[in-house]
């Protein structure tokens, strides 16, 4: 392994070439886009509704990243088609006491982050990897990508975003993982 590709990869990790599939209860499939819409809510002027077409017409980017989970495995080497994050604010505005984001997934799935790290140049929603549409498994339609954290905080199936004022736990923060996730901090559970 060169020396490039070690500081690439944070403490405990090890890579893979794969793409391991790794979630909490079912997958969802989707037979009829024009119900699947995507919601802007909390501390904003005003909420809003994205239905699937126009969010699949918001203008998209190539991103380039690593990822890595928190069981340690780590994915170097990642290309994404996906829609920056501030495509989407266009949307919005923020009340100015708005300091946190939680992610809401399908099946009451969340995951919460620092408003700062939502609103990052790296993170994205996206839609295809490595050329590919991503698979149901994987959180097609969309699904965030916050490339810094691990990678439990890119949420998978993300239908909306709630801004708050204070910082609260998702599902899985609240199953004893780590506030934050930190990949070179090791920030895996709460203990951390």
């Amino acid at each position: 392994m060169s020396k490039d590709t070690i500081d690439r990869v944070p403490p405990g990790q090890t890579l893979t070439e794969g793409f391991p599939v790794l979630h909490y209860g079912s997958v969802p499939y989707y037979n009829d886009m024009s119900k699947w819409d995507f919601k802007l809510f909390g501390l904003v002027e005003e909420e809003a509704t994205i239905s699937h077409k126009d969010f699949m017409a918001l203008p998209r980017q190539e991103f380039n990243n690593d990822i890595h989970c928190v069981t340690t495995w780590s994915k170097l080497d990642n290309v994404w088609e996906g829609i920056a994050v501030s495509e989407v604010m266009k949307r919005i505005k923020l009340k100015p006491e708005a300091k946190y984001v939680m992610l809401h997934a399908e099946h009451g799935w969340s995951t919460n982050l620092p408003l700062e790290d939502f609103l990052r140049e790296t993170s994205f929603f996206g839609i295809r990897h490595n050329g590919q549409l991503l698979t149901p498994e994987h959180g097609y339609p969309v699904r965030m990508v916050v490339p810094h954290l691990y990678f439990w905080k890119s949420a998978k199936w993300i239908r909306g975003v709630e801004f708050m004022e204070k910082d609260k736990p998702g599902f899985w923060e609240r199953n004893g993982y780590h506030m934050y996730g930190d990949p070179w901090l090791s920030q895996r559970y709460d203990f951390d």
